[in-house]
């Protein structure tokens, strides 16, 4: 057996060029422009950040100019205080990541494992609100946050909390849906045998169900995270106060104003909040692929 798998192999080895490059060759070389693709913008935001020019002109040459007087600089702004939008930012994304989690894990467990009047038009009805993004509704969150605010000022406008609530408002249609079916994917016997035991609802979702759909928890944060991170314009509508805003909406103040423009301290910022999505990616990307996959058999 060793001796006919050595002499495939050997066989392998001397495949004709062409017949090589029709069956394995030709995805190398997608596999490479992928990647250039994907890096090169990455690469010219970093070396835009080590240019102290200021303009986007002076970084077309990468890596010509090598200083970092742009991070330095962009920790000495007090009226733009990045270290305060990086601390909001970190807040509102794991909040609101770790809100949107539990809550579309509640609801999915509901959708899967009991049964009761509505339940097909309830998960439709998630899904099909989707379908009308936050920013349609942006004036009747605002009329909304400013009425709650007059009530009670903590949770209305000008409020991280407030908005952490404006963000897991929208997060149960598409991560309930995405839960719903990885959770069906969980044979339901485990929950009779713990009925069986004595153990109720609370307790099979919490010691249960959770750790057996890890995966899918992983994904499901991860990309509320990236999201919130990347919002801007709800954020930008109720934060007022440059302490209380987010990265998103701090570092758009260096290239709002024509007469003011700094890029380089721009790219210096977005290199620096690039850390935590990618950080968290790196920590969760086992997770990732049986996450986004394994809900799709049911």
């Amino acid at each position: 057996m060793s001796q006919r798998s050595a002499t495939y192999d050997a066989k392998l080895l001397r495949r004709p060029f062409r017949r090589w490059w029709r069956e394995t060759g030709w995805r190398h070389l997608v596999g490479v422009g992928v990647v250039v693709f994907s890096v090169f913008p990455l690469i010219y935001v970093f070396s835009a950040s080590l240019n102290p020019g200021g303009t986007l002109i002076t970084a077309n040459n990468l890596f010509s100019n090598f200083s970092f007087d742009s991070y330095v600089e962009l920790f000495n702004r007090p009226q733009q205080p990045y270290a305060a939008w990086f601390l909001n930012t970190l807040f509102i994304g794991l909040t609101a990541a770790a809100g949107s989690v539990l809550l579309g894990a509640l609801a999915a467990y509901a959708f899967s494992r009991m049964r009761f009047t509505g339940r097909r038009f309830g998960l439709i009805t998630l899904v099909l609100v989707q379908m009308f993004p936050q920013l349609l509704a942006m004036v009747a969150i605002f009329l909304l946050m400013l009425g709650i605010g007059e009530v009670f000022p903590a949770i209305g406008l000008n409020s991280q909390i407030g908005l952490i609530m404006v963000y897991l408002g929208g997060a149960l249609g598409v991560n309930t849906y995405l839960m719903y079916g990885f959770f069906n994917t969980v044979p339901t016997s485990i929950d009779e045998a713990a009925r069986i035991d004595g153990a109720g609802h609370a307790r099979i979702f919490f010691t249960i169900i959770l750790p057996l759909v890890s995966p899918i928890l992983a994904v499901v944060a991860l990309l509320s995270l990236v999201g919130t991170l990347s919002e801007f314009v709800i954020a930008s509508v109720l934060l007022r106060d440059p302490e209380r805003q987010t990265l998103a909406v701090g570092l758009y103040q260096f290239i709002s104003q024509e007469t003011s423009q700094n890029w380089s301290i721009f790219a210096a910022g977005a290199v620096l909040a690039a850390i935590i999505p990618v950080a968290l990616f790196l920590v969760l990307q086992r997770y990732i692929v049986s996450g986004l996959v394994a809900g799709s058999v049911k």
